[in-house]
């Protein structure tokens, strides 16, 4: 397996633990209601804490991301265009998705949107590979 699908395997273990996180959280999970609510239907989530709000919104852009991700990979892998741009790409793309869950959790909105923007920058490069 080339570095380009390592990180795309990569980005998707990444999301689920963001969407695993951000679920106990809401669920307050590490409590006996929570981990009750947890295992539920969860019908009766309990409101969402300032962190809890951070974590499924950030959870939720990093599906958006993984998409597109998905995507530009998938397109690149059927064009046969492999290399050091595609890998390169993918390895921005992972890496500033992995700062950008501390940092969106942290709260620090301007770091945040950068890092995000890094991210797409990724796919970019990714996407310039099948173009060109």
């Amino acid at each position: 397996m080339g570095k380009d699908l390592y990180y795309l395997a990569a980005s998707a273990i990444l999301t689920f633990v963001m969407v695993l996180f951000a679920s106990l959280l809401r669920a307050r999970a590490w409590t006996p209601a929570g981990m009750a609510v947890a295992f539920g239907n969860r019908a009766t989530l309990p409101d969402a804490t300032p962190l809890a709000g951070r974590a499924e919104r950030a959870a939720r852009n990093m599906l958006e991301g993984m998409l597109l991700f998905a995507v530009v990979m998938l397109a690149a892998q059927i064009a046969g265009v492999v290399g050091p741009r595609v890998a390169l790409g993918a390895q921005i793309f992972f890496w500033a998705r992995l700062v950008y869950f501390p940092v969106y959790l942290a709260g620090i909105s301007y770091v945040r949107t950068a890092v995000w923007a890094v991210s797409i920058i990724g796919l970019g490069m990714i996407l310039s590979a099948l173009i060109v």
